[in-house]
């Protein structure tokens, strides 16, 4: 009796793998997702029935690899290398595009701050670059200012000197 239920379990295991291969050679030809899950359910088995049989899941990797069966010929064949190439262009687009948000969420961030800080009257006076304007205009007055102070300075002590030396020749004199 034991060699009949090993029998009937080696005719089950067999019909299910003849399935599993229809169903990898099917899902290759239609064009439809080469995964464990997919396979397994077209076949009908469990998807531990794939871990379990080393050889049948090395076929369906080893069909992934291929390229999908006919399509029109303007449609490109698709891989799963090709998947994973595009799966890592979108990760980086998505990561481009989250620093993107970010920078742009922290400038959001400033100008609110900065409108929230002026209207509670907290923030510099509106009227700052006429403010900068006047005092960059008063420093070069203060400059001009300063250089004419020094000429008359230096004109000052020349007429003392002169001065000095008129009383002193009128002093030689007298």
């Amino acid at each position: 009796m034991t060699t009949a239920m090993n029998d009937g379990r080696q005719a089950d295991t067999e019909r299910r793998r003849t399935r599993v291969q229809a169903a990898i050679r099917t899902a290759q030809h239609d064009g439809t997702p080469l995964t464990a899950a997919a396979v397994a359910r077209a076949a009908g088995v469990d998807r531990t029935f794939l871990y379990r049989h080393r050889d049948l899941l090395d076929a369906l990797h080893s069909a992934e690899r291929v390229p999908a069966g006919p399509g029109p010929a303007s449609v490109p064949a698709v891989t799963r290398a090709s998947l994973q190439a595009d799966l890592a262009n979108a990760n980086a687009r998505a990561s481009r595009l989250s620093a993107r948000v970010r920078q742009l969420e922290c400038r959001l961030s400033r100008h609110l701050g900065e409108q929230a800080w002026r209207a509670s009257g907290l923030g510099p006076p509106t009227d700052v670059g006429d403010l900068q304007t006047t005092i960059t205009r008063l420093e070069q007055t203060n400059t001009e200012l300063k250089r004419m102070l020094e000429d008359c300075q230096g004109e000052l002590d020349a007429a003392r000197a002169a001065n000095r030396d008129l009383t002193r020749a009128l002093n030689q004199r007298g």
